[in-house]
């Protein structure tokens, strides 16, 4: 890789650091100066969803490897309790003050430990933009073999979780649907968000949580895509597209925002980019449609209509 770094790469994001190009990680794993370096020791983890094999067929080298398995739990996919939260990153050499670079074959399960390790405390957290798709695209190198794994981490260091405030539970949506700045945002595809499709073959229920806004996500039926927030080639749209697409259903920095989806991965993003754009007052409703959609005392609403 040969691109010149500038600066700062991505002006239109305050946390312009926490989205990085192929080019400046090529150059940080090579030892060479990089802009925005990590201030102390750092760690670069793939994540997946059993994709172990695929990462040792070839991952970008001095990669460590976690599993979203290890992230969150069936049946609702919410986030493991906190303890074994804690453990599985001190295990993994990650504490408060670590800088953690995340990418992933899918840049929304990366998104997914992203969000969590900003809930933990983890104060450097940074993924790579486009994900495994950019850095191939850019003619990364790639080794095989087993994962990194870096010596345990004694302590975090610092108190656990630092930021509870980023996930919300059931309990609290009730609560932000009564607020006059609140914004429950649904990250799913038009046809989820109306209630012609549940989007999942395990989640039985069509529609959505009455009250919520339709934030986007990506176009058709797939739930794995993202596409109105990514370039052709996946990396992020500038930070005012995706304002626009939001300001339309009435969601702005000034509210106490929750996003959700699904399980979680494709809120996880949304969370991410708020982030990235420094939004004050942001959350991921971790159990989602899911979760609501489980318990029969909380109403559904099927809409229709056109986008």
């Amino acid at each position: 890789m040969t691109q010149t770094i500038p600066t700062a790469w991505r002006g239109d994001l305050v946390r312009w650091r926490q989205l990085v190009p192929p080019a400046w990680l090529a150059a940080l794993i090579a030892g060479a100066p990089v802009a925005a370096a990590p201030a102390g020791h750092w760690r670069l983890f793939e994540v997946g969803c059993g994709d172990a094999a695929l990462f040792n067929a070839g991952h970008i080298p001095g990669a460590g490897y976690l599993d979203t398995a290890q992230l969150e739990r069936a049946p609702l996919w919410d986030k493991v309790p906190d303890p074994a939260l804690l453990q599985l990153l001190l295990a993994h050499g990650v504490r408060h003050d670590s800088t953690v670079l995340l990418y992933g074959r899918h840049p929304l399960a990366a998104a997914r430990a992203a969000h969590l390790m900003l809930y933990a405390g983890v104060a450097d957290v940074r993924l790579l933009d486009g994900g495994l798709a950019a850095w191939n695209g850019a003619g990364g190198a790639l080794a095989t073999g087993a994962a990194r794994r870096h010596p345990p981490a004694a302590a975090f260091g610092a108190p656990f979780p630092a930021r509870p405030d980023y996930l919300i539970d059931t309990g609290r949506v009730r609560q932000l649907l009564l607020q006059p700045d609140g914004a429950l945002v649904s990250i799913r595809t038009w046809n989820e968000f109306i209630g012609r499709t549940s989007g999942y073959s395990y989640i039985d229920a069509r529609g959505d949580i009455p009250g919520a806004r339709w934030g986007h996500a990506g176009s058709g039926d797939d739930v794995n895509s993202m596409s109105e927030f990514h370039h052709p080639d996946g990396s992020m749209r500038d930070a005012a597209a995706i304002r626009a697409i939001w300001a339309e259903a009435g969601i702005h920095a000034g509210q106490d925002t929750a996003f959700y989806c699904g399980t979680g991965w494709r809120a996880s993003l949304a969370f991410y980019y708020a982030w990235l754009m420094d939004w004050p007052r942001i959350s991921v409703y971790d159990g989602g449609w899911c979760a609501w959609s489980s318990d029969p005392a909380n109403p559904v609403l099927r809409r229709d209509g056109p986008p």
